[in-house]
């Protein structure tokens, strides 16, 4: 087994916390299934916004799926002009026998042209 670091993001349509909550338990839920993971093998969720993200914190979705027992965290992403606004991202690490060139990055909606090179 490794630790391992899987990336995500998701773009919201708008900032309201029911749809955060929603797409934030979609990025985290399609990470998992897609990496083939248990919630027994989470070490830790690293979650960011973009600054004009300010309805809930994206963890509450995680622990609204059950993962009240994952160290989970929250912060907001540097303000860059020009950035991709509504961008919930994450930083999940994994104990797992999968090898990094194994592992799933998941980029969702228009999340996806962040990471071209990544995205599913």
């Amino acid at each position: 087994m490794a630790v391992r670091a899987i990336r995500g993001a998701i773009q919201l349509d708008r900032d309201d916390r029911e749809h955060l909550l929603r797409s934030t338990a979609e990025l985290v839920t399609k990470v998992l299934h897609e990496n083939n993971l248990s919630t027994a093998e989470l070490i830790s969720i690293w979650f960011t916004a973009t600054p004009d993200v300010t309805s809930e914190f994206p963890a509450l979705a995680a622990r609204e799926l059950g993962l009240g027992d994952v160290p989970l965290m929250c912060s907001v992403e540097m303000d860059v002009q020009g950035a991709m606004p509504r961008v919930i991202r994450l930083m999940m690490h994994v104990d797992t026998k999968l090898s990094r060139s194994e592992i799933k990055h998941i980029y969702l909606r228009g999340a996806a042209n962040l990471r071209t090179d990544l995205a599913q």
